[in-house]
Formats: C-alpha cells, sequence, structure tokens
C-alpha cells in the first residue's frame, strides 16, 4: 500500500523546477504490479531499473529559491520479477527515498523548508552577501540543533544523495555529491546505510568506527565527500572514486577493489584518499574520465570555495577567461599527474567514455595517448538556468565566448612525449545539444563504438533547462565514424565539429548508415536519461534496448501543474534501430523528471551482500515515542525545549 508525505501546498510554486513533472510526488509505495504492453524480452527477467532524482521532501514553502539539483533523493524502480514456471514476466513499480541524514531529520521534526542551502542562493549574482550569509546561519544552525537533547535524528552528514547509481561487489550504491555514496537493496529499495569504501552500515560484521573515506573527525567528515559519478571497472571490478572538497588537498582519489576479484591478476591493494597534487582552489567537479589504465581529473574554471566572497564573486563563480586543465595519471598513482591545458574556458558535468591507445615497445605494450568523449559546455550557464535565476554578465569586451552549446566532443591526450603534454584533437562531434551520456557497461572503458544519450529539438540544453524544456529526442552516436571522419579531415580546434547538421536536419535524414540516429518522442512526451540492457549473445555492441521513464505532459493542468492521478510510463526501445518501442510499463504513479538511473541484471540482484539492519521510519517513532514519556531530566527538557523554540522561529 501506497504511505503519502506531506510535502507539498496547492499553490502554484514559483520555481521552475516545483512545477509540472518537477514538482515532488507525495507518496511512495512498495513494488507494485503494473500492466503492460508489448513483449519484455527475456533478458529482463529478474532484473530492475532505477533510477536517482531530486523529491524535496520539507516542500510546503513552495514560494522559496528552489534548484533542479537541490531535493531528497527518491528511488524509482521497476523490477522485472519470474511470476511462473512458464517465464511470464510481471513488471512491478516501487519507489522508495532514500534515508538520508538530512530526510530523517527533516521528517522527524517537521521542517517546512530543505534544511541545505538551494544552490539558487549560493549561485545568485543578484542576492547580497547578507542574505546568502543568513540562509547558510540557518542551515548551520539547524544541523546543530539536531545534535541537541530532544531531537529524532542527529545529522552526521550532509548529503541528499540524489544523482546515480553504481553496483559493486555485491552492494548498490546511491551516489550524491557531499558525502559517501549510501547502500540501498533491491528491488525494494531500502536504504541499509552510509558506504565508507570498506563496508556499510547495516551490513553483516561492519565496523562503522574502522577506516575510511576520509577518516575521522569533522575534517575526516569534509574528506569523504564523493563524486556522484564513480566509476566500476567491468573487467577488473575495481570501484574508481575522487573526492572533492573544500579544504587542502583540494582533490583525493580512492580505488577500491572487489572482495572477490574477477581475475586473480587483476586484484590490487585498496587506494584511499590519495592525494591529486595540482589543484590550486576548490572546484566544483562532477564526473572525471576512467580508461583502463588512467584517470582523467578535470580541473575546469568553476571554482566553488567561500574564498570567493573576499573577491566579491559568489560561492560558485565560473572564470570565462580561465583555461581548462586535465590531469592525467596511472590508475594507481596519482602522484604522477601529467596536467594538460585547453586555452578556452568550458564545463563538464558528464563524461561519455574515456579509453587508451598502446603500442609495443621492447615487447612492452604502452600508453602513447588517452582519449575522452565528454558533453562539454561552453559556460556555465546551465548552473543559473537550472535554477531561475540570471547569469552573470560577461563583458564581451575581454573575453572571447563560444555560442553557449552542450556538445558531445572528443579530446585525445598525447603520452608519448614526456618533454611536452599535448591535447592533439578537441573538437565536437556533433552540433546537436547531448548530454546524460550512456554506453553498454562492457563496452565501458574501451574504443566503444556506440554513445546514447539525451536531446531536444527545440533549443540548446542551457535555453532549454532555463524555460523548463524537456528531453524529447534520444540519440544514438556512431563514435568510430564520426572520429574517423574528423581525423580525416580535422575541424577547427577547440571550436570545430565534425558533423555539422541541426537536430531538424538530423531528424529528417532517410540514410540507413547515418552516425547519428533519434529517436523522437511522440508530442508532449519527455523523457529522461536511458539505460543500456544488452540481449544475451547479441551479436553487436549495440544489439540491445534502452530503457527510460516518460511522461505525457498533456495530463498537465491550465498552470502546468500535475494532477495527483498522472501517472508515468517505461519504455523499452531497440537499441539499434532507434525506432522500435518493444514494450510500454504503465506505472501506478508519476516519476518526476531527474537524473541517473541504471540496469541491474539478475545475477547482481541475487547476490548482494547480507544486511543485518536497514534505516525505517520506525526507529524514528520509537524515538520519538521514548522522548513524549517524561523520562527526560529536568535539564534534558529544557534543553529540548529551547531546541524546538529555536527550530521554530529560523524556519
Amino acid at each position: 500500500m501506497a504511505s503519502a508525505i506531506k510535502i507539498q501546498s496547492s499553490k502554484r510554486p514559483k520555481a521552475t523546477y516545483l512545477s509540472g513533472n518537477f514538482a515532488p510526488v507525495n507518496h511512495i509505495q512498495p513494488l507494485t504490479p503494473c500492466s503492460y504492453s508489448g513483449t519484455i524480452p527475456d533478458e529482463f527477467a529478474g532484473g530492475e531499473y532505477v533510477r536517482n532524482g531530486a523529491n524535496p521532501v520539507a516542500n510546503e514553502d513552495i514560494g522559496r529559491d528552489a534548484h533542479w539539483f537541490d531535493g531528497d533523493g527518491m528511488l524509482c524502480g521497476v523490477a522485472f520479477r519470474r511470476c511462473d514456471e512458464r517465464g511470464e514476466i510481471r513488471p512491478e513499480f516501487v519507489n522508495q527515498y532514500i534515508l538520508t541524514d538530512l530526510f530523517l531529520s527533516s521528517v522527524a521534526s517537521h521542517i517546512r523548508r530543505p534544511i541545505l542551502v538551494s544552490i539558487s542562493v549560493v549561485a545568485n549574482p543578484l542576492l547580497s552577501l547578507f542574505n546568502i550569509i543568513l540562509q547558510v546561519f540557518r542551515t548551520i544552525i539547524l544541523v546543530f540543533l539536531s545534535h541537541l537533547p530532544g531531537s529524532p535524528y542527529a545529522i552526521k552528514r550532509g548529503s541528499v544523495t540524489n544523482i546515480g547509481l553504481i553496483f559493486h561487489d555485491g552492494r548498490a550504491l546511491a551516489t550524491g555529491e557531499c558525502g559517501p555514496p549510501m547502500r540501498v537493496s533491491l528491488p525494494g529499495l531500502e536504504t541499509i546505510g552510509w558506504y565508507n569504501g570498506r563496508g556499510a552500515e547495516g551490513e553483516v560484521g561492519h565496523d562503522s568506527e574502522g577506516g575510511g573515506f576520509g577518516g575521522k573527525g569533522v575534517l575526516g567528515t569534509l574528506r569523504e565527500w564523493a563524486t556522484a559519478h564513480p566509476r566500476v571497472d567491468p573487467t577488473t571490478d575495481e570501484l574508481i572514486f575522487f573526492h572533492s572538497q573544500l579544504i587542502p588537498p583540494y582533490v583525493q582519489y580512492s580505488v577500491i577493489p572487489s572482495s572477490a576479484g574477477k581475475l586473480e591478476k587483476h586484484r590490487t591493494p585498496r587506494l584511499m584518499n590519495a592525494t591529486v597534487p595540482g589543484v590550486k582552489v576548490a572546484k566544483m567537479m562532477h564526473d572525471f574520465g576512467v580508461s583502463r589504465r588512467h584517470t582523467i581529473i578535470l580541473d575546469l574554471p568553476l571554482s566553488l570555495t567561500p574564498m570567493n566572497f573576499l573577491k566579491n564573486e559568489r560561492l560558485i563563480h565560473f572564470d570565462p577567461g580561465a583555461p581548462s586543465r586535465f590531469g592525467i595519471f596511472p590508475r594507481h598513482s596519482p602522484e604522477k599527474t601529467r596536467w594538460f591545458e585547453s586555452p578556452t574556458a568550458s564545463c563538464i558535468f558528464h563524461t561519455a567514455n574515456t579509453w587508451d591507445d598502446a603500442t609495443v615497445v621492447d615487447n612492452e605494450e604502452r600508453t602513447i595517448a588517452v582519449n575522452m568523449l565528454s558533453c562539454r559546455l561552453t559556460s556555465a550557464s546551465i548552473i543559473y538556468s537550472a535554477g531561475d535565476i540570471t547569469a552573470p554578465r560577461i563583458e564581451r569586451a575581454t573575453v572571447e565566448q563560444e555560442e553557449d552549446l552542450c556538445q558531445l566532443y572528443y579530446h585525445r591526450f598525447d603520452l608519448s612525449s614526456t618533454q611536452s603534454n599535448t591535447i592533439s584533437h578537441q573538437w565536437a562531434l556533433s552540433a546537436i545539444p547531448f548530454d546524460f551520456p550512456t554506453l553498454r557497461d562492457s563496452a565501458q572503458m574501451t574504443n566503444a563504438r556506440y554513445i546514447y544519450g539525451c536531446s531536444t529539438s527545440r533549443a540548446t540544453f542551457n535555453v532549454a533547462l532555463g524555460r523548463g524544456v524537456k528531453i524529447d529526442c534520444l540519440v544514438k552516436v556512431d563514435v568510430h565514424t564520426l572520429v574517423q571522419r574528423g581525423l580525416a579531415s580535422p575541424p577547427t580546434q577547440i571550436r570545430g565539429c565534425v558533423d555539422t547538421r541541426s537536430m531538424p536536419e538530423v531528424i529528417q535524414s532517410k540514410d540507413p548508415n547515418d552516425p547519428i540516429k533519434v529517436f523522437q518522442l511522440p508530442p508532449n512526451w519527455y523523457g529522461q536519461e536511458a539505460s543500456f540492457v544488452p540481449r544475451i549473445n547479441g551479436t553487436s555492441e549495440d544489439d540491445g534496448w534502452i530503457v527510460l521513464y516518460v511522461f505525457d505532459e498533456s495530463q498537465l493542468d491550465g498552470e502546468g501543474m500535475a494532477p495527483m492521478n498522472a501517472t508515468s510510463e517505461l519504455w523499452i526501445i531497440d537499441a539499434r534501430s532507434m525506432q522500435d518501442i518493444v514494450a510500454r510499463i504503465h506505472l501506478p504513479t508519476r516519476v518526476p523528471y531527474g537524473f541517473h538511473g541504471k540496469w541491474f541484471d539478475e545475477e547482481v540482484i541475487l547476490n548482494q551482500k547480507p544486511i543485518e539492519t536497514i534505516r525505517s521510519f520506525s526507529s524514528l517513532s520509537a524515538k520519538s515515542d521514548e522522548l513524549l514519556e517524561g523520562n527526560m531530566t529536568p535539564l534534558w527538557r529544557a534543553l529540548s525545549q529551547f531546541r524546538r523554540g529555536v527550530q521554530d522561529l529560523v524556519d
């Protein structure tokens, strides 16, 4: 049975990203059977597709500043259950909040607004510094109050864990940025506990005091912040993280081996919080590149530091006149970082794939270059447009700015010389908007041929996000063909592009060998990031399906709000043809537009590590009942009343 949490007023919100299908849902429910049309492929049996995204639970004040990246993490999944011996597959939908410290404290303390300061506040160039300090101070007070007597739940980690998902070493891990990953259980999506690089809370035999990411104390808490996009090597089963933090050293790095180990020869020692040298200021780093042998750290001119206030800049600041830097090092040796520099400013929130070019010298294989595909933005305007705020004005007289774009982009970093660090190729593969990339898991970190992604037929992503325009196109790119074209006839470095066609021109193409194929959703339908599901014994890299959540916006009312009975669907699309919808799963509720998802096959679901406990609302209820029984001393009671009074004042 679905359970409701009050998160929303009936008034129309001020922020674009609290309305329409961006608005949070206020029901969570266990695995619930769904109807469907079409044919569900046999490969889906026993597996589950899960997507992470922001769904703010403290949402009564809908007139507040809000950003798409804010909000508590919510997992939405469709499990494909085997329901009888005949092999029939029954899809079941489940959605659950990730029970982080912030979420549990918000629910137990009845907070009206999110505890954390919105990105729309700290990035807004029009807000006064005094206003920003007040809102930051509110967050600090609420975290402090959560540790006082009478508080149902103490906030120890400040992550909402609302971005991505991975699977490693028997654990499904939900990821965020201001803390470590959180382990969750499949297929029910229950929250188990924080993962520290050695184990997760709630696991059998887990030692919560043992050494993990960051170490102990306040500084250790800051240093355990982990990227929302860690990588799992499909060959060695190593889990690779970077840790971007506000204090020196600004970037650290971890490699976590699998306890089982796919191959004995690939067993490597655990590397925890090793320093990556060369980063001189705290940056907003969201993703990185990982090949089979090398790692790429993206030191781009988007700073994230309180020191910006001393220069009359915002906490998050993009410098359009600064270069883009890329630090490359062997996977297990960050101390050997080599820095490559591109003269123009850029932002990269998502890399698509990274791979090595190698040659044999004296019977030894050596890497001569590292290649990286990314979704390169020419500015940081997405930070502002995704929060309905005006981007800072750039003085065009002093900075030559590229057109505002987000494109699938190719870098090749030459490692053949030890005397110089050269980016031999840097240009876009296609002119169309492209983000939220995905590919076949087994092809990651290799010279994969196909990359899938999201696009829009109406505008660039930056403009689209600012106006609330959504994803209406899925794109499949033949990387091999476009890279070869670029090498044969090199575009202008940095600003050049191999395929210069617009999205309407690509859609109209009838060429069966076109290196860019587009699946355009029907009118009023919009999608989200897709994940690839391979066909068993497939004959090609693209032999399989992509799955994604979609929503029909004709369900919205005249004010652009989603009614309580609005629903979404999960579509299964042929990944080779990019034309055929193989099956449509009709969900019992709406799935808000979110971030990143992952396909978990039956084998990994059946081989999860055992657990002892999970996080739950019942533990909060038990503690609240204990506090209401009157067992507190007079001093304890006075502190509890003080906590409630201050909380009401600042909230």
